[in-house]
């Protein structure tokens, strides 16, 4: 059976430390992933409606073997330029690659929309984003909160508040592996309108309510719950992380990046629509020197969705309330 790492967080992968920074006001934030040591990375889009930066080079024929962070933020686009403050934050400390002199931090990231979420967006000439990403990375440790901190400052999910989820599983193999979303979804996270996760098979312990499936199933479980239901598309994504302290090779970086997807389908209906740009890093700091053989590596594998699908659900399940919110949170259903 699975079980969870002492915090039940990603930082119970060794060598990953987690940072956030919040805007009430605003109703947005940043969550950046600092990695001790560089750690081989991988990447796995399947929404439409992607925001990314520097994602190419983690493709396994491209030569980065390893980068040094990873960024999730609000803001949509305008987010993008929180990965320019976990940069310079990184710089400061010397770290990144050298190129012909010079250190060269590499920081994928990743945004989702909250601009539509009641904050107030009216931040004169430049967003307050690369300024966020700063602030994150200067914060980063292996203890941090979920709910509605971080990248899920302003997450909105269908009829519930989202948030930052996080989860881990240790494997019978002595591997472990962990998830942070920020989970901001066109589609909801549970069933009908009730308070029952569709994820709730993987749930471990009572992480996220142990209320298990209703029993009977609601009779509108089939229907659609969408966000926003009008004529604008666009206005979501969960942007994600899927790490291990597992030896894995670019190659198999994606391939557990491609795996976490499951965790997506798991926990969100639907999901992976035109209207979500729904991301997945991968990273693997290889701190337990395990290097997995095929059979060994289908049950990594098979962790990675079930621990995605567990930390969106936290993500709901752990947002708390807030002035201006167009949307209840999870506890008050």
């Amino acid at each position: 059976m699975f079980r969870t790492g002492p915090r039940n967080l990603i930082t119970d992968v060794a060598g990953l430390r987690v940072g956030n920074a919040s805007d009430v006001r605003l109703k947005s934030g940043v969550t950046t992933i600092v990695c001790d040591e560089p750690a081989v990375a991988g990447v796995q889009i399947l929404g439409g409606a992607p925001g990314t930066r520097e994602t190419d080079l983690l493709e396994p024929h491209n030569s980065i073997e390893a980068i040094h962070a990873v960024v999730l933020s609000g803001g949509s686009a305008y987010g993008l330029d929180a990965a320019s403050g976990v940069q310079a934050a990184l710089r400061e400390n010397g770290i990144g690659v050298e190129v012909g002199g010079f250190r060269v931090p590499i920081v994928p990231a990743a945004i989702l929309f909250d601009l539509r979420n009641g904050g107030d967006k009216d931040w004169g000439r430049y967003p307050p984003y690369r300024d966020l990403g700063y602030e994150a990375a200067q914060a980063v440790g292996i203890d941090f909160p979920l709910g509605t901190v971080g990248a899920g400052t302003g997450a909105l999910s269908s009829g519930l508040k989202g948030g930052l989820g996080s989860a881990s599983t240790v494997l019978d193999s002595g591997v472990t592996i962990g998830a942070l979303a920020a989970v901001n979804p066109t589609g909801s996270v549970t069933i009908a309108r009730s308070r029952h996760f569709w994820a709730a098979p993987f749930e471990i312990g009572d992480e996220f309510g142990g209320l298990g499936y209703p029993s009977p199933m609601p009779e509108d479980t089939k229907t659609i719950l969408l966000k926003f239901r009008d004529k604008q598309v666009g206005g979501n994504t969960t942007i994600a992380v899927i790490a291990t302290d597992a030896v894995l090779t670019k190659a198999a970086a994606k391939r557990l990046a491609i795996s976490a997807h499951d965790g997506f389908v798991r926990a969100i209906w639907p999901t992976h629509t035109p209207a979500d740009g729904d991301l997945v890093f991968a990273l693997a700091t290889g701190k337990s020197d395990i290097e997995l053989a095929p059979n060994d590596a289908i049950e990594l594998y098979a962790a990675a969705g079930a621990t995605m699908a567990r930390a969106i659900s936290r993500g709901v399940f752990a947002a708390t309330p807030a002035d201006g919110d167009l949307f209840p949170v999870w506890s008050s259903r």
